[in-house]
């Protein structure tokens, strides 16, 4: 096995970057910022990049010791500490969101979009919803993935585990139970009401491992899928088959019609025929591991994430937990404030330019302060 080594791979800050613009401006619904954000223009979005992106992050940042084969109790905890932290800005998120509507309720429009998200079952009884909200028994829409990152991080130790050791086996393991779960449509349990997560993690599972068996490549030094020509064209291929069905009406509506014949009358499963983001369908599956492959071996890429101009994004994607985290609730107050204020393109231009300014902030105090660790710890990413 190749020698672990330390490396930065400046393509994943990069990218995270981006995708946490892209987020962001996602969870600000009904702008025209929206329509150039990566959904419009294929069948997967951020919300995939980020956590095939997380798992790559994850394999850079705890892989050298399973690698070694030889993880210490203290190497082998460090993913579930982080799931603790994970635990604990998620629930400042949604408290945060929970107090927003209690106290804007009355007002005309709030009411529906509390319906709409979630969110007025917790606001009718707060003490009933409050033990469910924290234990990630109830999830508001627009603040819903940080559960995802929670089990994976719980689990993370075991993937890191069987990853280093059998990675055929492990990337085996998780398509079957990807295969599985999508075909049984097995749902993560909510309560009190039962709707299920929205990120199931027994699907999203994949990409993270996926990202896993990546980034202990990159920490060797080494591709974990080989750049061949006929493979670059195939995923270059697919990428502009769903651009033109994402932006061109009647294919999409044939496509989606000859989708649906197949799901009624061959019998084919909803996870190959469907875009379902709970279960990652196969054509959003397809579709992020088709673009992460064409952005890796595009040395562009490569040359773009050394650029000055990239350093923003970078910054953004050094320090995605923070950002992510004011994101949200900066995101929640642009939907309030949207819902409150007649419709205005000079109105939604505020609140995305405001809000990306705060969040590049966020990130530099954060860079600040994590400076002096930085140092001493090159060559190892952060785990969002």
């Amino acid at each position: 096995m190749p020698k672990p080594i330390h490396s930065r791979d400046h393509r994943i800050d990069m990218l995270r970057g981006i995708a946490l613009v892209m987020i962001f401006i996602n969870h600000i619904p009904e702008t025209a910022w929206e329509h150039f954000t990566s959904r419009n223009f294929g069948f997967s979005d951020a919300a995939e990049g980020f956590v095939l992106m997380s798992g790559m992050a994850a394999g850079l940042a705890y892989g050298a010791a399973y690698l070694r084969g030889t993880p210490s109790l203290a190497q082998i905890v460090r993913p579930w500490q982080r799931a603790v932290t994970l635990w604990w800005v998620h629930c400042i998120i949604i408290f945060s969101v929970l107090a927003f509507f209690i106290f804007l309720i009355d007002q005309p429009g709030i009411h529906s979009m509390a319906y709409d998200r979630n969110i007025l079952f917790a606001v009718e009884d707060p003490a009933k919803l409050s033990l469910a909200m924290a234990t990630l028994g109830h999830h508001f829409a627009y603040a819903d993935i940080l559960p995802l990152y929670i089990v994976l991080m719980l689990a993370a130790p075991f993937l890191l585990f069987v990853c280093a050791r059998w990675p055929n086996r492990a990337l085996l393991g998780s398509v079957l139970l990807w295969l599985c779960v999508g075909v049984v449509k097995l749902k993560m349990p909510t309560w009190p009401t039962d709707y299920g997560w929205s990120f199931n993690p027994m699907a999203w599972q994949l990409l993270f491992v996926a990202g896993i068996l990546t980034g202990f490549a990159l920490r060797q030094g080494r591709r974990f899928l080989p750049a061949k020509r006929w493979a670059v064209w195939l995923a270059i291929g697919y990428l502009v088959f769903a651009m033109i069905w994402t932006k061109v009406p009647v294919v999409a509506e044939h496509g989606g019609h000859t989708l649906w014949l197949l799901y009624e009358y061959a019998g084919v499963p909803s996870l190959f025929t469907a875009f379902d983001k709970c279960f990652v369908s196969l054509p959003r599956l397809l579709h992020i591991l088709a673009l992460a492959y064409v952005l890796s071996v595009l040395p562009v890429v490569k040359t773009m994430s050394a650029h000055p101009m990239a350093a923003p994004f970078s910054l953004l994607g050094r320090n995605s937990l923070p950002v992510f985290a004011v994101g949200s609730v900066l995101a929640y107050i642009g939907q309030l404030t949207k819902a409150l204020q007649p419709p205005s393109a000079v109105l939604d231009a505020v609140l995305i330019i405001s809000g990306l300014a705060v969040l590049f902030l966020v990130a530099q105090l954060r860079e600040m302060q994590r400076r002096p660790k930085a140092v001493s710890h090159m060559g190892q990413a952060s785990t969002a």
